[in-house]
């Protein structure tokens, strides 16, 4: 057992940067599964459902204060268990139905481990809070180990994050102690904010029905910056081609 203080400090220095380097490394890897997806329907699709995205790790304080909250057990190990948001992800999109959308594709993916799903979009919270929460696993491969680390991924639309946004900036201006009547007003504010997502969402699929399917005589498609058209007859020579004998 080493007793010597400095070679103690510097072993509880490494324990504590490992531990949030798996955090980071999670984010990283998540990110760049959405970034994935985002470049795929910027190239492949006539629509792209993320608006952006924007990943957080908790601070230190933040997350002893969690714990303190929560009274789970002060060790590595117990905090990995009983603070499962250290590590966030929000996906911002346009209409409701893209919500569902990038979370089925996200359940899709093998390597991750789907813990719990939240929707809190068809069921809000009492102050109007809508979002669609996911906890998932992601697998960090180190030099010496994989570690599972969680994930807590948020998925809502414009309007859900400005009102969220909105409502976070009031409860810290008022240190959690909000005047009735403005708790009131915020729920409105969050009803008229669900029903303009139910009308865009509305419009959004009336634009679809409207568009023809009928393709026209070339398609373009882009690869970098480049801006590329391919003639009918080369399109229906590919498609014949990929098609299953």
């Amino acid at each position: 057992m080493n007793h010597n203080p400095i070679d103690q400090f510097h072993e509880l220095k490494n324990r504590l940067t490992r531990f949030m380097m798996m955090y980071k490394f999670a984010l990283d890897e998540m990110e760049t599964k959405v970034e994935i997806l985002k470049e795929e329907f910027q190239l492949l699709h006539d629509y792209n459902p993320i608006e952006h995205t924007k990943s957080r790790i908790k601070s230190f304080e933040s997350i002893f204060r969690k714990v303190m909250r929560k009274g789970c057990g002060t060790s590595l190990e117990d905090i990995r268990e009983g603070v499962r948001d250290i590590a966030g992800l929000r996906i911002t999109c346009s209409f409701i139905s893209d919500i569902y959308s990038i979370s089925e594709m996200l359940q899709r993916q093998a390597d991750l481990k789907i813990i719990s799903i939240k929707d809190y979009i068809k069921n809000p919270k009492p102050n109007g809070y809508q979002s669609l929460h996911m906890l998932v696993q992601v697998p960090v491969y180190m030099s010496d180990r994989c570690e599972m680390v969680y994930v807590e991924v948020q998925i809502r639309t414009i309007a859900m994050d400005f009102w969220a946004s909105l409502e976070h900036k009031i409860f810290y201006k008022y240190d959690e102690s909000v005047p009735v009547q403005l708790l009131q007003e915020l729920k409105e504010a969050a009803d008229t904010a669900a029903e303009l997502d139910r009308k865009m969402q509305r419009l959004h699929e009336e634009i679809k029905a409207i568009k023809s399917p009928q393709s026209s005589d070339s398609s373009k498609f882009i690869i970098g910056d480049q801006k590329f058209e391919l003639p009918v007859g080369l399109l229906e020579f590919i498609r014949t081609e990929s098609d299953p004998q």
